[in-house]
């Protein structure tokens, strides 16, 4: 399976894209921008939506209400964060795969969505009809910050590897 996946990265950081990326002076810095502008969307949706669950802001709408007016913000953020993690990627995708910091990033990718998409999202609807939400609420909120916590300190540290 290594192989398979370093054959895939030697070959996506041979495309045309990646090398164009990768050798301009302003391509890859423009490539992070899109993609930490992503990210700050897409997490700053997240935390708005795990924080209000832990009860902690105004309470004058509910966490279903708040859902509802973020989540076309919350999938433009993903979608740009993708597009320009994809990018970052494909400069340099067989370093990135041996990376520790960077497998435990990815690693710690799929908790979150898996947090996100199917406890925080989709429960969000049932648990936050009233302002008071259940405990559980709490509990999964709390849990998805922690993650992002885990996945900042991977990818603070992808450099050093």
């Amino acid at each position: 399976m290594r192989e398979l996946i370093t054959e895939f990265a030697n070959w996506l950081q041979n495309t045309d894209i990646a090398l164009s990326v990768a050798g301009s002076t302003w391509s890859y810095p423009f490539v992070q921008l899109i993609h930490f502008t992503g990210l700050s969307i897409w997490l700053g949706t997240i935390l708005a939506v795990d924080l209000h669950l832990l009860g902690i802001g105004k309470r004058t709408q509910t966490s279903a209400q708040l859902l509802k007016a973020l989540i076309i913000w919350n999938w433009i953020g993903f979608c740009i964060l993708i597009t320009g993690g994809l990018l970052l990627f494909s400069t340099a995708a067989t370093t990135f795969v041996v990376n520790p910091a960077f497998e435990i990033k990815i690693g710690a990718l799929l908790p979150i969505a898996l947090t996100w998409h199917i406890i925080v999202q989709l429960k969000t609807w049932k648990w936050g009809q009233e302002l008071e939400v259940p405990k559980v609420a709490k509990i999964a909120g709390g849990v998805e910050i922690l993650l992002w916590l885990c996945v900042a300190t991977a990818a603070t540290t992808i450099p050093y590897f």
